[in-house]
């Protein structure tokens, strides 16, 4: 069995992603890398060169910044890496640039897709996520966070990223197909300090909105305000290894006050619903679980 591990980034330095832990989370089970590596305002490329394995393969693009509805540029772009990986890889195992993948998951996710390797029901392999803000000890629990995608998809060309590439369907639009890990994404893209997640949301909504929409929506200020969030609880499990440093370098202040969280009865209802049966009302889910 060959397993190709693959992401795109953009100044990676610049926007703070953790991009090096999350090639670096999922690498033990890779025999080789491929990394889109947009050309950017930094020294992104030579941060992904300094990860010291040689199953890394560096595919250097240019996003298409004129290109700023839905997100798009994210799927053509992840879509341009995949092609490239070699049809004698069986599986390929995206991971986004501000996620990764727990080191005791690890052999749970190698033994799945030595069982559905050769299964032609099986297109992918889902997880469930874990979505941090505001801080490595908090973590979302409302309805505004996905609970499951695909991350592990076979080295199948029909196969398409989906629109923002948050996950992944055919190219006729049909669903995929997937068995579920039970393991876990460590989702960190909303734990930055306040000066970062503010010129990441500067940068980052440019894909998906015109000026006009920017200039009303997104405030020209120096820090983000996490405050406009809704249901957050203290996270007490453990983070990849590979997270370890960037936890200790976290030494902004992110204070969360449930008493000042507002919602309504509908939400509050479902919420409820939720927490008692594991049944989310209304999931959007991008997959068929078989």
């Amino acid at each position: 069995m060959r397993i190709a591990g693959f992401t795109i980034i953009r100044n990676a330095l610049k926007f703070d992603y953790p991009v090096v832990e999350a090639i670096t989370s999922i690498l033990p089970l890779c025999d080789a890398f491929y990394v889109g590596v947009g050309k950017s305002d930094d020294g992104t490329r030579q941060l992904i060169e300094s990860i010291k394995s040689d199953k890394l393969i560096i595919i250097d693009t240019i996003w298409d910044d004129k290109m700023r509805k839905g997100g798009e540029i994210l799927s053509i772009e992840t879509n341009v890496v995949f092609d490239q990986i070699p049809n004698d890889f069986d599986w390929c195992f995206y991971i986004q640039s501000d996620e990764c993948v727990h080191e005791e998951d690890l052999p749970t996710l190698k033994q799945a897709m030595l069982t559905y390797k050769d299964d032609a029901a099986v297109d992918g392999l889902l997880f469930e996520y874990k979505h941090f803000y505001g801080h490595y000890s908090y973590i979302g629990i409302g309805r505004r966070w996905y609970k499951h995608e695909i991350r592990i998809i076979k080295n199948n060309k029909a196969i398409r990223s989906y629109k923002d590439a948050q996950g992944f369907r055919t190219g006729d639009d049909k669903k995929l197909r997937v068995k579920s890990t039970g393991a876990f994404i460590y989702h960190y893209g909303w734990v930055k300090s306040p000066q970062a997640q503010q010129a990441k949301q500067s940068s980052f909504h440019k894909m998906w909105h015109d000026d006009e929409w920017m200039k009303k929506n997104i405030l020209e200020v120096e820090e983000f305000d996490y405050s406009n969030i809704d249901l957050l609880e203290i996270y007490k499990g453990s983070h990849p290894k590979v997270v370890a440093n960037r936890i200790q370098q976290a030494t902004w202040i992110f204070t969360y006050d449930r008493s000042r969280v507002k919602t309504n009865f509908k939400y509050r209802f479902l919420f409820w619903v939720e927490k008692l049966s594991g049944w989310r009302v209304g999931e959007n889910r991008n997959y068929r679980v078989l």
